[in-house]
């Protein structure tokens, strides 16, 4: 049976869509097989690893909205091991058409439950916000992955994040658990990053990955080449990092 994790931070550019792709992608390289899911209607996750959108028959809004067969719409990637339910603009407007649909907060853990016996990882990529379609994540994951980048106001917005998990928790997903805070955009050589790096370390204690995640320019150039780190230079500092943060994952699953 896979495990379900969002990543999730209402908080925009602290780097999840960086992690969904790349984690999703070295966890393959470690021979899990994983499904990513790109529920943010920006769609960076589906391009950034390569995805033609426009082509598409089939996305998530499908799915959530149209109630479609959610095998269809999922799509290969180049990386063994790792496929994709892509997202589309059209997702913009899938939570005021929501509203209307019964039991609304479980769609998206209908839609994947016929999927979990087919992946050891399914990874959802969620929007930048607390909407409905990240409760739906939340409801229909096992736990959930919070980045939190290594600079001014790192923790803005956090205590709110925790404190929507809390209620979803006691009303919709009692199991929900916290697979761990990601430090990510770490720069040594920066006394923030470090203060940032502590500070984290001191809230959060052993839920934080003991993996941080350096700021690497490979990461912020394979996306335009529709690529993961991994691919784009295997042996970059970032590549690196998210295999070693794979690897943590599966050593917390398997505990």
């Amino acid at each position: 049976m896979g495990k379900i994790i969002s990543l999730a931070n209402q908080k925009g550019g602290v780097g999840k869509t960086t992690t969904s792709i790349n984690l999703a992608a070295a966890l393959a390289a470690e021979g899990k097989k994983v499904l990513l899911i790109d529920a943010d209607p920006q769609a960076n996750t589906s391009s950034g690893l390569g995805v033609e959108i426009r082509e598409l028959e089939n996305t998530i809004y499908e799915c959530l909205v149209m109630g479609i067969d959610p095998k269809t719409a999922i799509t290969s990637t180049s990386r063994p091991n790792l496929d994709l339910i892509p997202s589309h603009i059209d997702l913009v407007g899938a939570e005021i058409e929501m509203l209307n649909i019964d039991n609304r907060e479980n769609i998206l853990k209908n839609v994947l439950a016929p999927l979990r016996s087919a992946y050891d990882y399914i990874l959802i990529d969620c929007s930048p916000s607390l909407g409905l379609i990240t409760i739906n994540a939340l409801t229909a994951s096992d736990s959930v992955i919070i980045p939190v980048q290594c600079e001014f106001f790192a923790l803005e917005g956090i205590a709110k994040l925790l404190n929507t998990i809390k209620i979803i928790k006691s009303n919709l997903n009692p199991t929900l658990r916290i697979e761990g805070f990601l430090l990510t955009m770490y720069d040594g050589r920066l006394r923030l990053s470090m203060q940032v790096h502590d500070e984290v370390r001191r809230h959060f204690g052993d839920l934080v990955f003991n993996t941080v995640i350096a700021r690497n320019v490979r990461l912020s150039e394979a996306p335009s080449h529709g690529m993961s780190v991994l691919e784009y230079d295997k042996n970059s500092k970032g590549a690196k990092n998210y295999i070693n943060l794979a690897k943590e994952l599966i050593r917390r699953s398997n505990a």
